[in-house]
């Protein structure tokens, strides 16, 4: 009897089953992988929005850091101690934070012009509460922010900006140092250069609103008696309102190369801190 349930037990034992410690290396794998890309989806501009629930981003970082480790060799855990895992952690962090909000930070382009052009058209009190942002935005800087998320869906860039930071993995594994003063360098240069593209696009409806202003000037002191608020502000809006209307094709091809502009400085940023 006792040989039999000896027997019984090796069998029992003998039958195919999971390998916990298998398990345990293979889901260590798969988040250090999704590490990077999870907290890129977090602070990036279309997929960080409050449109996307936290849930859909959960699933997508999950499903892109099982392609991360199917295609590129994640370094095993056990190589880590304590201290070193929990600096590998916070460095694919600052990696995928960095490089969502220099994104983030491009796309904000097309608020600062929104914001300028509703004060000077006299639409800063068409304001609403900004779900992303938490904070009062005109509604022509939330208008052109829609503008611009449609562009950008439209010729794939949510795919190509997805691909940039799939195949930072390649040229600056896990585990890797990168070069962090690089990637502060690359966030205020795209400050710089958000600051830049709000103007190039402002510019053009800012001069002629400045010309309307300057022909309502010139009316209303030739005749004083005309009321500036009832004669100047209907016009200010009406102009503003056609301007936008007969300027769509020209913002649309501008935001087109503002989310061009914004991938290739993601990918050249990335590219630097793996060199640095």
């Amino acid at each position: 009897m006792g040989d039999a349930a000896l027997s019984n037990i090796g069998g029992v034992g003998a039958l195919p089953g999971l390998d916990l410690q298998f398990v345990m290396e293979l889901l260590a794998g798969l988040f250090l992988a999704s590490l990077r890309i999870g907290a890129f989806l977090i602070s990036s501009p279309f997929f960080g929005g409050s449109a996307v629930p936290l849930q859909v981003r959960i699933i997508m970082a999950v499903l892109l850091g099982v392609a991360v480790v199917n295609n590129v060799t994640v370094p095993d855990w056990q190589s880590f101690t304590a201290l070193t895992g929990i600096q590998v952690i916070m460095t694919e962090l600052a990696i995928g934070i960095g490089s969502g909000l220099i994104l983030t930070i491009w796309f904000s382009a097309v608020l600062l012009a929104g914001e300028k052009i509703a004060s000077s058209a006299g639409l800063g009190f068409a304001a609403q509460i900004d779900p992303d942002s938490g904070g009062q935005t005109p509604v022509v800087s939330k208008t052109f922010s829609l503008f611009l998320t449609v562009i950008f869906l439209s010729w794939n860039g949510h795919l190509m900006v997805l691909r940039a930071v799939a195949d930072s993995y390649e040229y600056l594994p896990v585990g890797a140092m990168p070069a962090f003063p690089l990637l502060i360098q690359g966030g205020i240069a795209a400050a710089g250069s958000m600051f830049l593209a709000a103007t190039i696009i402002m510019l053009p409806i800012t001069a002629f609103l400045l010309a309307i202003n300057l022909v309502i000037g010139v009316i209303t002191r030739s005749a004083p008696q005309l009321n500036l608020f009832s004669f100047g502000f209907p016009i200010s809006m009406l102009g503003i309102f056609v301007l936008l209307y007969l300027w769509v094709d020209v913002l649309g091809g501008a935001m087109e190369d503002l989310s061009h502009a914004a991938i290739e400085n993601v990918q050249s940023i990335l590219g630097a801190i793996s060199n640095g």
